[in-house]
C-alpha cells in the first residue's frame, strides 16, 4: 500500500510510518535496559518481532501460548511481555488476567498486545483483561519504539530493570 501510495501520490495508511528516515535508535536497548518476553506462536510473526526488537538492540525471550508466559514469569522476572491475543493453549487474554491476578500491579510485567485483531472494541477488550498497551499488527519499528519508550517513561525507575 506505501509502495503504489507513493507512485500515485496519495496519503500513507493511518498508523504506518512516515517515509522519512526512521528514528529507530538501535542502541535504545543500552540506553534503556528491559527484560522482554516475546508471546507469540506463530513462527513467522516471531522472526518479524524478534527482528524489529533487534533493530532496537534488545534480545526477547519466547513463549509459543500463554501456558509458557506464566511458566517463564514464575522462573524470573520481566519487565514487558509483548503478547499476542490468539494463542493455543492459553490465550493472551487468558494469560493476562492470570497474570493480573497471580502478581500484584508492582510486581508484574507491563503487557502490550501486539496482535492481528484490530478491529472496533479489540484495544478496550484487551484493556479490560489486565493489559497495559495495545498495538496492532504489522507491527511498525516505529510504532513498538515509542510504545516502549512510552512505558519506560512512566513506570518507576526502581521497580524496572
Amino acid at each position: 500500500y506505501e509502495a503504489i501510495s507513493k507512485v500515485i501520490g496519495g496519503p500513507a495508511p493511518r498508523g504506518a510510518p512516515a517515509a522519512t528516515k526512521s528514528a529507530i535508535d538501535p542502541r535504545m536497548a543500552e540506553r534503556l535496559p528491559l527484560r522482554l518476553l516475546l508471546a507469540e506462536d506463530n513462527v513467522v510473526n516471531q522472526r518479524v518481532a524478534l527482528h524489529t526488537l533487534d533493530r532496537l538492540g534488545y534480545r526477547a525471550d519466547l513463549a509459543a501460548n500463554g501456558i509458557e508466559v506464566l511458566e517463564a514469569l514464575a522462573r524470573q522476572q520481566y519487565d514487558v511481555v509483548l503478547m499476542d491475543v490468539q494463542m493455543p493453549e492459553l490465550d493472551g487474554l487468558e494469560a493476562t488476567r492470570q497474570i493480573c491476578q497471580r502478581w500484584a500491579a508492582e510486581r508484574r510485567p507491563r503487557i502490550i498486545a501486539m496482535t492481528a485483531n484490530a478491529m472496533p472494541g479489540d484495544r478496550e477488550i484487551c484493556l479490560a483483561a489486565g493489559m497495559d498497551d495495545f498495538i496492532a499488527k504489522p507491527v511498525y519499528p516505529e510504532t513498538l519504539f515509542e510504545t516502549l519508550l512510552e512505558w519506560l517513561q512512566r513506570k518507576p525507575a526502581d521497580t524496572m530493570g
